[in-house]
């Protein structure tokens, strides 16, 4: 009976020693976050870690559960740290510059690793129909901001943009437009598409890498002030969850050495406009690497 008690014991001891890691990944609440996040959660799960995802959340929501525990990675952008979290003032328009000091002070102050980043930039952008730009000869924000004196545009924008210090109103304010609260519908993000195609707005606030862009053939008006920082993705992890587990790092390297701008906007694509689910996205783009099985 003790020979037996001892084997149980050992059994029970190997099958402890050998069990999955867990992970928490999280994920924000737009559609290239939903299917980067599932890239993120499969690749980990691949490596044989045991992960929970937790998607949906706004920037600030997502960060936070970063900095508390709630999750442990997730992949943000760098012209949303410098400016929602670390709180600057000035733009750094190098997106490699701004990468790297992201990554310096947001380690210093936060012990927030920043990983590699990814070669895409999923910046904030207004868009209109393609007829309304070229019949009025409007190509860039400052032109929107001419035309928009001796006209009252209403603008669709998604209530996060509105209320963020990078946001729309700053973004007026900067282009001397004399945009009025009641000029401007807040929505969820990927609605002001549709808003704008059925006419219930005359501008939206886009990311430059949704798929959407394509379906409906809208002009992005170029940012000539240069109001916008650079938008890369890049993975997030606590210092103390990489230290524990440093295998992270080359785990989600692929992030950055295969996703670009072309790809990001057609993954985006397939979700918002031929309905694929983002996991499906996720799996299939990972699968024809070879990364995962």
């Amino acid at each position: 009976m003790r020979k037996l008690l001892l084997v149980v014991l050992l059994i029970v001891g190997i099958s402890l020693t050998f069990a999955a890691p867990k992970i928490k990944v999280g994920g924000k609440n737009f559609t290239e976050q939903f299917i980067v996040s599932n890239m993120i959660a499969k690749l980990l799960e691949e490596a044989g870690f045991n992960v929970e995802l937790y998607t949906g959340m706004s920037s600030f929501a997502a960060r936070k559960a970063l900095e508390t525990g709630q999750v442990d990675i997730y992949a943000d952008y760098t012209g949303t740290a410098w400016v929602a979290y670390l709180k600057h003032k000035t733009v750094i328009q190098d997106p490699l510059k701004l990468y790297e000091a992201v990554k310096k002070e947001d380690f210093e102050k936060n012990r927030i690793v920043w990983l590699d980043m990814c070669g895409f930039n999923n910046t904030y952008a207004l868009a209109v129909k393609r007829e309304f730009a070229e019949k009025n000869g409007i190509k860039s924000i400052s032109d929107l901001a001419k035309y928009e004196k001796n006209h009252d545009l209403i603008y669709g924008v998604d209530y996060e943009f509105f209320q963020r210090p990078d946001g729309f109103m700053k973004m007026a304010e900067v282009y001397g437009m004399s945009v009025k609260k009641n000029q401007v519908k807040t929505m969820e993000v990927g609605l002001t598409y549709e808003a704008l195609y059925n006419g219930q707005i005359d501008v939206a606030m886009v990311f430059s890498t949704d798929g959407k862009l394509m379906k409906y053939n809208l002009v992005v008006l170029e940012d000539d002030k240069q109001f916008f920082p650079p938008y890369n993705l890049v993975p997030t992890v606590r210092k103390e969850v990489l230290d524990k587990y440093p295998q992270i790092r080359d785990i989600v390297r692929p992030l950055s050495l295969y996703l670009n701008q072309n790809i990001m906007i057609r993954l985006n694509y397939l979700v918002d406009v031929e309905g694929y689910e983002p996991p499906e996205v996720a799996e299939m783009f990972l699968k024809g690497l070879g990364l995962i099985k």
